[in-house]
């Protein structure tokens, strides 16, 4: 079967929205939930943050979901099971995106076997050197369908972005700004510079541009450069908030895409 994070992008080269949340977070069932709201209400992929005790690359919003959602219980077994439920109602592409960390503690050959039977289709792991995924993991991913997403930034070496594109096969994350993960108001004429200098670089995989993506401007803007965007902390914001989740997602949604 063709992974549907592929077939998604050969349907749709423009405009693609994937929304990020915790998993755990804010209840511990509301995985299943929000995924289910996140389809309905139109968004494109859903991307299911691991928890972890020590998100070094995140911003205060995000750092926060992940205490509470430790708090309440979660664990990756849990998660891999809840997206085993997701898979009965939602066909989006799921991503599963954290640190290695809980992974290697999980057991790569397992994870990759356990996520890819529950319904998971990439795997974003911004810890994971590239040279450790290609002389040791590659070829247990290839063998269970995951797609390995790797991340640049504006700092990323022309040479290294070309090395991940040829080593990725699937989509590329390019992160807007090298800092944590947060809500921004637009951007700055330097971080346009660079979504035009990886336009330019003509890559084989489309890449979405992540992290600063809170509303319809920093999307459409983003969306001018990219396949695509990211959104993370604005909706972690919204659900933390949100008295009734569903309405509030549709909402939330179709401001995003006007």
């Amino acid at each position: 079967m063709e992974n549907r994070i592929n077939k998604l992008f050969a349907a749709k080269s423009k405009n693609i929205l994937s929304v990020f949340y915790t998993a755990g977070f804010p209840k511990l069932n509301d995985t299943v939930s929000i995924a289910k709201a996140l389809e309905d209400a139109g968004a494109d992929i859903i991307e299911i943050g691991i928890p972890f005790s020590d998100p070094v690359a995140d911003g205060p919003v995000i750092q926060a979901s992940n205490k509470v959602a430790l708090d309440n219980g979660m664990s990756l077994k849990l998660l891999i099971e809840q997206v085993g439920e997701i898979r009965k109602q939602v066909k989006l592409p799921i991503i599963l995106m954290g640190y290695i960390n809980p992974v290697l503690q999980y057991g790569i050959e397992k994870f990759c076997k356990d996520a890819s039977i529950a319904g998971v289709d990439g795997v974003i792991l911004p810890d994971l050197p590239l040279y450790e995924y290609e002389t040791e993991y590659k070829t247990i991913f290839e063998r269970n369908e995951l797609k390995n997403i790797f991340l640049i930034s504006p700092t990323t070496s022309k040479e290294r972005i070309k090395k991940i594109d040829d080593v990725s096969n699937s989509f590329i994350y390019a992160v807007s700004a090298s800092s944590t993960t947060g809500a921004k108001n637009g951007f700055s004429l330097e971080q346009e510079d660079y979504f035009k200098r990886l336009q330019k670089m003509k890559l084989k995989n489309p890449f979405l541009i992540g992290f600063g993506i809170s509303n319809n401007e920093t999307f459409k803007k983003a969306s001018e450069y990219s396949t695509g965007a990211i959104v993370g902390s604005a909706f972690i914001r919204l659900l933390s908030q949100a008295k009734d989740i569903n309405m509030e997602i549709k909402d939330f949604i179709n401001a995003l895409k006007l």
